[in-house]
């Protein structure tokens, strides 16, 4: 049985969540494999610990910021990035695995997402000039990454949820860090992130699970489950 983690606050009003769910479902069943799929609440991460997140195979940082709890969700992405136990953040998780990233690897222990402080003195995710929530875009991805070897095809049209993104301010330092762009929009703005030395540790702005079906399920969410998989 594998164990699928969701690390969000569920809501079952909210299409994206309902969607993931879904989509957990159609590549499992594509995949032949029985899974079974539990919701994480951010503030019990940050209350309970990190005990909530044993025996996962891997874990998902679902849409739908902001969290209830910030620090319970960064807790779950150090948690999978440490131990490399597979992991794919959409939309808020995006965002969420930018933030985890600066501040426990680059050491911008002061990085913060402008949803929860808009006035602080390092922004790492910021308001995108124009929001893409609503919208269903074209991404670019780069030959040779994870995504493509997921996607087998150099372009993707994905929906988009979201209105914050990354500060292209601190792009080059995240780069130099090791998360690395392999995704972008027709203006060359990052939408898919990975860490290439983890079995499979990628970030989309776009939400892939919408796009799911019974008879196509996502790559991207097929080559998660492969990887949670995996011995």
């Amino acid at each position: 049985m594998l164990r699928t983690g969701v690390v969000g606050d569920y809501d079952a009003t909210k299409p994206t969540h309902l969607a993931t769910d879904a989509a957990i479902a159609h590549a499992s069943e594509r995949l032949g494999l029985s899974c079974e799929t539990t919701w994480l609440a951010t503030d019990e991460i940050s209350s309970r610990g990190l005990d909530m997140l044993a025996g996962f195979d891997g874990l998902i940082i679902a849409p739908g910021s902001p969290y209830r709890s910030c620090d319970g969700a960064l807790a779950a992405i150090e948690h999978a990035r440490v131990r490399d136990i597979p992991l794919l953040g959409t939309c808020g998780g995006f965002q969420h695995v930018v933030l985890e990233f600066a501040r426990n690897v680059l050491g911008f222990g002061d990085a913060e997402h402008a949803e929860y402080d808009p006035y602080a003195s390092k922004l790492f995710i910021t308001p995108l000039t124009c929001s893409v929530a609503g919208q269903t875009m074209t991404v670019h991805i780069e030959a040779g990454s994870r995504a493509a070897r997921a996607y087998r095809q150099p372009t993707a049209v994905e929906q988009y949820y979201c209105n914050f993104g990354l500060n292209l301010e601190y792009l080059n330092d995240l780069e130099i860090g090791g998360l690395q762009v392999t995704g972008t929009d027709q203006n060359g703005e990052p939408r898919i992130l990975e860490l290439a030395d983890r079995r499979f540790f990628v970030a989309t702005l776009f939400v892939p699970q919408t796009s799911s079906t019974t008879n196509s399920p996502h790559p991207l969410i097929v080559a998660f489950v492969v990887a949670a998989g995996a011995d």
